[in-house]
Parts: structure tokens; C-alpha cells; sequence
């Protein structure tokens, strides 16, 4: 049974608008009571999770997946309905994260990052942590990379200090069909520790990925720090411990994205007992819309395809006690290229003035300051489709077709025939935009004789082994090969 109801107005107040909407438009407000200082550099920790839908977790409306601490996230901070990735794969998707770019800026778009890629993310570019090294916060990236895995354009060459995780996307392995791949490496800075060879080590990635940060914070905790948390989670091939599975009914995806939420309340819990909680920004979302077996809510479309609402809408909350107002939501647009300006204004840092940066501080947004409103007058799907207030336009090779987000949220009624002028208006924007692209943008940056990290794992322990989790019980489900176009992770 369907849970959604496709008409936004019926979503907007399940998701908790309602008639707070209407008073302060594009916002619903609690108030702040206590007033913590926002002038004081926060800690932060951004948690970005790897193909969750837009309805896998409950403060966006799930029933199925147990999510109590992300229910809390939105409970005690804010909730963005209209939150956006820049792209909608894997590395192009990050790319537009670290250097609050478009990829095709960077060029960085296109094809994802293999193992032993000859191209990775310039270091020239100032990525988040650049930024903020600077201003004298400690930086740690723990978990799934895929900005290339040479030397040159690992974490710690992009302006981290600590690195542990995996270098690329988790169904780069052996397994997979379509690429010969070599075995999958954990990586903690810059050296090779673990292999992951099957489906029993990728099943303790995300307890990997969360003891390296809640360790990273216990030891930065007198100092800022940027913890950067990108799970592998929930891509496929999705494996869990058996008795993780058995709590979720058998239902692997549903495990996993529990385990992100206990992951959420293991990073929640580090910064109370460390009394962190009042001083730590704590940021949530996904680097692009669901694949198969997640639950895109009233979307249309997932991960891969034309470029609908589920496509690149992802779910999205903040965290930050006594500064963000708890119980607030708002519907103004924002995304992931917003996350680096954001931070530059929050941490007094500075955004580059030598290159376009196409994000936008949405500070005010994020601190619900009443009556903010998005700096987006127009948002970007790439180069596929383009949103100004209301209207939608989504490209599909020649074809144009356009919707009333306000009216139809799910894109079922094409209006492009009923309003020709709306139509042209949008086109004329999506093709200036692509335009602006081609005539400014920066190199991705290439190595000669790139190799891969891992090639031989004779004498390089498993992931359960370098853990110490060698008695844990075999996880459910298989692990299948997975058929995928090059370029679409």
C-alpha cells in the first residue's frame, strides 16, 4: 500500500508544515528558547549516505524502517523538504559536495572513478576540508571515498588529516560483472590495512566507518573538528549480521538503513558524553536518490534515469542543540554545493574568490532565522532539468516536459502543451546554464601509470580479522554480481 499521498499540500503537512507554512512562508519555526551562540566555530560532522530514498527514514515518512534517532535529528533540529544533490552519481555527486561546484565544473562529471583510475579530483580545488584546515580545525574523512584512489587525490591529499574507509564504491570487487576489478581495499590513511572479500566483512562497514569517527572525535574534542562521514551504506550488493537481519524481519535493506540510523545515535551519544552536543553542527543526507529496494516516498524516479524529483531530492535533517530551533522544517530549496559557502560563514572561513563556486550560504535556512528564504531562484538537474519556484522542467533527450511541484509532487500531469510560455522560459534557463558550463570549468586532474591499491592480499588481513570480529554470525542475503552500466554508481 501506497503511504504517500502524491498532493504536496497533504505531504507538506505530514512531514510537519502545515499551517506554520503558511504564517512564515517556506519555513515552520519553533522557537529558541536558549540562544546558544552561533558567533563560536562549531564542530561538524556531515553524514552522507550512499542511494537512500527519499522515504527510507521516518521523519520523511517511512512506517517500515525503524529510525528513532534520525526521528530525533528532525525532532530536536530541522528538516529540509526541497534539499538537493548536484548530480546523481557516485563521484560526481562527492565531487559537488568537497568543492561546492557543479561536477562538470570540475570536471568531475560523467564516469565514476574505478579502481586504478588515471582521474581524480584536482587538488588544485579547495575542497571543505582545505577550508576549514585552514581556520584550525582538525579534519577525518571515515568512509566511502570515490574521488580516485592514487595518492595524489586521496583524503589526505584534499585536506584531511585522517583517512579510514574504503577508496571506492563497496560492489567494486571481484564480483562484479561489468568491470574487472582487483579486491576491495580498507584503507586507513594512506596505507592499505584490510581486505574486504566478501559478503560477511561488508557487513561490519558501517560499525568500521563509525568506531574510526566516534574515535575521531573523543580525540579532537578540545579543538573544532570536521568529521566527514560518508557510509558506503545503503549501496549495493547490501549484506548485514545475521542478527541485525533478524531484527529487520530478514529484510536486508531495511537492516542496513537501521544500522545508519544506529550509526546516527553512536555519533549523537559521542557528542553528549563528551559535552560536544551544544557546540556540533551535525548534518544528514544521501549523495543521490534510491536504487532498487528503497522507497522514494511521492517521488518519481530513483537513482539513474530521467531527472524527476527522486532522482536528486534526498532526505535530509540538522542537528545543532539550543541553536538550530528544534521541531522546525522548511521548504525552501537547498544542496550539497550549499554545504561548503554554508560552512565558510558558520566557521568564519573563507570561500575561494578566484574560481565560481556555484553554491550558496543557506545559513539562514539552516538556523531557521524567520522568514529565510533560499538564495536559489533557480535550482540546476544537471544539465537535464531545471527548477524556478513552482515549475519544473525535465529534459529527455529532445523531449521537454513540465510540472507543477506545488499541485503534483509525484510529476504525473506533463503540463508542457497547457503552458508553452512557462515551457520556453525554463528551456531558455537550462540552456544558458549548460552554456555557462561549457565556457567555465576547471580540469579534473590525471596521473600517468595509475595502479590500484590492493592487487595481492597475501598477508593483508580481512576486515573482520583487523577488527577482531572473526566469531560474528553470517549476514543475510547473497552476494549477487551486479550488473550496472559503466559511470551510473
Amino acid at each position: 500500500m501506497n503511504e504517500w499521498n502524491t498532493d504536496r499540500r497533504n505531504f507538506l503537512k505530514m512531514v510537519g508544515l502545515g499551517v506554520a507554512a503558511a504564517a512564515v512562508p517556506g519555513v515552520a519555526r519553533a522557537e529558541n528558547r536558549t540562544g546558544a551562540a552561533v558567533g563560536k566555530r562549531p564542530n561538524i560532522v556531515f553524514i552522507f549516505i550512499d542511494d537512500m530514498g527519499y522515504g527510507d527514514i521516518g521523519p520523511f515518512g517511512s512506517r517500515k524502517n525503524k529510525t528513532p534517532h534520525l526521528d530525533r535529528m528532525a525532532r530536536e533540529g530541522v528538516k529540509f523538504t526541497d534539499f538537493y544533490v548536484s548530480s546523481t552519481a557516485c563521484t560526481p555527486s562527492r565531487s559537488a559536495l568537497m568543492t561546492g561546484c557543479y561536477a562538470a565544473r570540475v570536471g568531475m562529471d560523467g564516469r565514476v572513478v574505478f579502481p586504478g583510475d588515471k582521474r581524480g579530483l584536482n587538488p588544485k580545488e579547495t575542497t571543505i576540508a582545505d577550508m576549514l584546515k585552514a581556520r584550525g580545525y582538525a579534519t577525518g574523512c571515515f568512509g566511502k571515498w570515490h574521488l580516485g584512489d592514487q595518492p595524489e587525490f586521496m583524503p589526505l591529499s584534499q585536506g584531511f588529516d585522517e583517512y579510514a574507509g574504503i577508496p571506492y564504491s563497496n560492489d567494486m570487487w571481484p564480483f562484479l560483472r561489468s568491470v574487472k576489478c582487483p579486491p576491495l581495499p580498507f584503507v586507513k590513511g594512506q596505507k592499505v590495512v584490510a581486505h574486504i572479500p566478501d559478503g560477511k566483512n561488508q557487513a561490519l562497514l558501517c560499525d568500521a566507518v563509525t568506531d574510526a569517527a566516534v574515535d575521531f572525535i573523543k580525540r579532537h574534542r578540545d579543538k573544532p573538528f570536521f568529521a566527514y562521514v560518508p557510509h558506503s551504506y545503503i549501496h549495493h550488493p547490501r549484506f548485514t549480521l545475521k542478527d541485525r537481519g533478524a531484527k529487520a524481519d530478514g529484510d536486508v535493506t531495511r537492516a542496513q538503513i537501521e544500522e545508519v540510523d544506529r550509526s546516527v545515535g553512536r555519533i549523537m551519544t559521542a557528542l553528549t558524553e563528551f559535552g560536544l552536543a551544544r557546540r556540533t553542527l551535525v548534518f544528514f543526507t544521501s549523495d543521490n536518490g534510491g536504487s532498487g529496494g528503497t522507497s522514494m516516498g511521492p517521488l518519481r524516479g530513483a537513482k539513474g534515469g530521467p531527472k524527476y524529483e527522486g532522482h536528486m531530492r534526498v532526505p535530509t535533517v540538522a542537528w545543532w542543540p539550543d541553536t538550530i530551533p528544534a521541531g522546525s522544517v522548511t521548504s525552501e530549496i537547498g544542496a550539497t554545493i550549499d554545504i561548503l559557502p554554508t560552512l565558510a560563514k558558520l566557521a568564519g572561513a573563507e570561500v575561494p574568490k578566484d574560481r565560481t563556486i556555484d553554491g550558496k550560504d543557506i545559513s539562514d535556512l539552516l538556523l531557521c532565522k524567520r522568514g529565510a528564504k533560499s538564495p536559489h531562484e533557480v535550482h540546476y538537474y544537471e544539465i537535464d532539468g531545471v527548477r524556478k519556484g513552482k515549475w519544473k522542467l525535465v529534459r529527455i533527450r529532445k523531449k521537454y516536459e513540465l510540472y507543477d511541484l506545488d499541485a503534483d509532487i509525484g510529476e504525473k500531469r506533463n503540463l508542457a502543451s497547457k503552458f508553452p510560455q512557462k515551457l520556453s522560459e525554463l528551456k531558455a534557463l537550462l540552456d544558458a546554464h549548460k552554456a555557462n558550463l561549457a565556457g567555465d570549468n576547471r580540469p579534473a586532474a590525471f596521473v600517468k601509470n595509475p595502479k590500484p591499491l590492493l592487487t595481492d592480499t597475501k598477508g593483508v588481513p580481512t576486515l573482520a580479522e583487523f577488527m577482531g570480529r572473526t566469531d560474528v554470525d553470517i549476514h543475510v542475503g547473497k552476494p549477487r554480481p551486479q550488473k550496472k552500466k559503466q559511470g551510473r554508481r
